[in-house]
């Protein structure tokens, strides 16, 4: 994968993520289909920090921070969809800016040692990134619906 893939891949699945999540209002900020799940904004903030987990895993010399705790307590934090929706825009333009300032040989390079992805090329983050991207955009929509909102088509502009 080089640097034009990876660009494209994140501008897809950001394009994708703001079309599935469009019709969510500020109002579903708190909506969580059960106690003890993530609220609408927590899942669009989860989204944002694991855009920020990837990229900085990938290219810090420790890797992947595994404090799963404080990573939980910052999530917990957000109550505004509006503010979630800022960090993943956020996330997204500073992912991009690091994709095209990273060369192709440093995206193939191997990515530091963890037990999540091993020692894959780094640029198997934007794999990562894009499914999980897609697994929390399929979440929502599910929230939506609970709703009464019907979510747009991701893939295209209806």
């Amino acid at each position: 994968m080089n640097k034009q893939q990876i660009l494209q891949e994140l501008q897809s699945s950001h394009e994708f993520f703001n079309r599935s999540t469009r019709n969510l209002a500020e109002e579903h900020s708190t909506f969580a289909p059960a106690e003890g799940q993530m609220t609408a904004c927590q899942q669009v903030a989860h989204v944002a920090q694991t855009i920020d987990w990837f990229f900085e895993g990938a290219f810090r010399p420790e890797g992947f921070s595994t404090d799963w705790d404080e990573m939980a307590k910052a999530i917990s934090a957000v109550t505004s969809l509006a503010a979630a929706q800022e960090w993943v825009e956020r996330s997204f333009a500073a992912a991009k800016a690091k994709a095209e300032a990273t060369s192709d040989a440093e995206w193939i390079a191997p990515l530091p040692p963890n037990m999540i992805f091993g020692e894959a090329p780094r640029f198997a983050i934007i794999s990562g990134l894009t499914d999980h991207t897609a697994h929390h955009r399929g979440a929502l929509t599910v929230y939506a619906r609970l709703k009464g909102v019907t979510p747009p088509m991701p893939y295209m502009d209806m």
